[in-house]
């Protein structure tokens, strides 16, 4: 994530990593629990669950079931051996080389993935609640939406809602917040 470039040593990252993993407890069983149903999943071509993820190994593909029902899918999963001697499971994708080629993966990085197809489902869900009410979206960006709007529009009528939460994420406290400009900027 950049620590090295900004001077940091292997040895110093080490210390800072074991910490944030004591202070991340779920985070970290998250992690292994998605790997183990990936590895799972894979290894015996069968359904498996962990945390409300569905993940399933069908006509030669790793599928896992976002809580939106929306799925992310894998081509062409397999066991291996990754590059510090631990089983892991690779699939075929796009890699660095802008070539398709075998790319190794791990619960950590299933996770990051999966959180960022959620985020998605989350900002296209509040991007819908604002063309139902009428609103002009422009444009969106990561987790913003932007909107051209005449000045009367109450902000905070956009924030609330862009902060309800959709009904396959109940239990999910979302809360949105904006500002206004004649032209696009980052806050």
């Amino acid at each position: 994530m950049g620590a090295l470039n900004m001077g940091l040593s292997e040895e110093e990252l080490k210390p800072l990593v074991a910490a944030w993993r004591i202070a991340n407890p779920n985070i970290v069983r998250l992690w292994w629990d998605v790997d183990s149903s990936v590895k799972e999943a894979v290894k015996e071509r069968t359904k498996t669950e962990t945390h409300r993820i569905r993940f399933e190994y069908r006509s030669g593909m790793l599928l896992i079931w976002l809580p939106s029902g929306r799925q992310l899918t894998y081509v062409k999963p397999r066991m291996g051996i990754n590059s510090f001697g631990s089983e892991s499971v690779t699939y075929e994708g796009i890699g660095t080389t802008k070539k398709w080629e075998r790319i190794e993966s791990y619960g950590p990085k299933f996770v990051e993935n999966i959180v960022q197809a959620i985020s998605r489902d989350i900002l296209c869900f509040a991007m819908q609640n604002l063309d139902k009410a009428g609103y002009k979206i422009v444009m969106h960006i990561h987790d913003e939406a932007v909107l051209e709007v005449p000045l009367e529009v109450s902000l905070q009528d956009i924030c609330t809602l862009m902060g309800k939460t959709p009904p396959w994420a109940e239990g999910l406290l979302l809360r949105a917040d904006g500002y206004e400009c004649n032209f696009y900027k980052k806050d």
